[in-house]
């Protein structure tokens, strides 16, 4: 006895029924395509339109999309005046991407404001706005580095929440990528304690500050990426902010990476006369 067949289906419930999985499979690409849009569109608000710079302080800043469209809204940069006529600059990552991590992003960015304008040190900065993250019961959280600079003491305190590594150069030819002192990521855990690292400047050069996405990606690990910057800031130290940025970022396209990618670069310079009358400084002097 042969096995019985299937009823086959006719072709005009067939075609029906391809016509509504091809509708439903356009209003999910139509859905993602909007939270896509919507992530982009917080990304563009949520990022500064200038940054903030002193006689002596340039900065720069670049920020890069993923390829595909679909790893938005995770990384950031911010530069901001301090009272008392300091700056501070910040760069970070948020776990994840899309429209959740554009909205952490900004609530982080918010956060990291509000407590500077009341604590100068970056360490207690980071572990109070922590605390600030953790309350809100979210479940990402984000790398961050946090940057003051005082141009009365040429002194930069800096302090890194998980975050990738910085680098550095000036033009008598000194550089180096820079561990700074910190914690660990953001929104992780309850009394998170970050060191600073403080430095004075006395020297021409440039720091750069960077997420993941610029040194990381399917084609070379982190640490390979690191050193091609690294070459890159070595050979324009003291150069132009902006130009150095671009430069900076055309490491990220090596990479192959499919994340989203920022610099921020800071460009310092100091004259002889100024670096003799700066009082000393706390730590390594750049």
């Amino acid at each position: 006895m042969s096995p019985r067949r299937p009823p086959r289906v006719a072709s005009a419930d067939l075609l029906s029924m391809l016509g509504r999985l091809t509708a439903q499979a356009r209003q999910g690409v139509e859905l993602q395509q909007a939270r896509v849009e919507l992530a982009e569109a917080l990304q563009r608000e949520m990022l500064p339109a200038t940054l903030p710079g002193l006689p002596g302080l340039r900065a720069a800043a670049r920020y890069a999309p993923a390829r595909h469209g679909l790893d938005i809204g995770g990384d950031w940069y911010d530069g901001f005046q301090l009272p008392e006529g300091a700056l501070a600059f910040c760069i970070g990552d948020v776990q994840g991407h899309d429209v959740d991590a554009a909205a952490f992003m900004g609530q982080i960015r918010i956060c990291l404001r509000a407590v500077s304008a009341v604590v100068s040190d970056p360490g207690e900065v980071l572990g109070r706005a922590n605390e600030v993250l953790l309350s809100m019961d979210r479940d990402l959280f984000a790398t961050c580095s946090l940057l003051r600079f005082d141009p009365r003491t040429r002194e930069l305190e800096s302090s890194r929440a998980g975050h990738v590594p910085s680098v550095w150069a000036t033009v008598d030819g000194r550089y180096g990528i820079t561990e700074d002192d910190g914690g660990l990521p953001l929104n992780l855990q309850s009394g998170s304690g970050y060191g600073v690292t403080r430095r004075r400047l006395t020297t021409a050069g440039s720091i750069v500050l960077l997420t993941d996405g610029v040194v990381e990606g399917p084609r070379f690990p982190i640490e390979v990426g690191l050193e091609r910057v690294l070459r890159v800031v070595r050979e324009a130290a003291g150069t132009d902010p902006d130009e150095l940025a671009a430069e900076v970022m055309k490491v990220a396209d090596s990479t192959g990476h499919a994340d989203d990618a920022a610099v921020l670069v800071l460009t310092h310079d100091l004259t002889h006369d100024a670096a003799r009358h700066a009082p000393p400084g706390r730590g390594p002097v750049v």
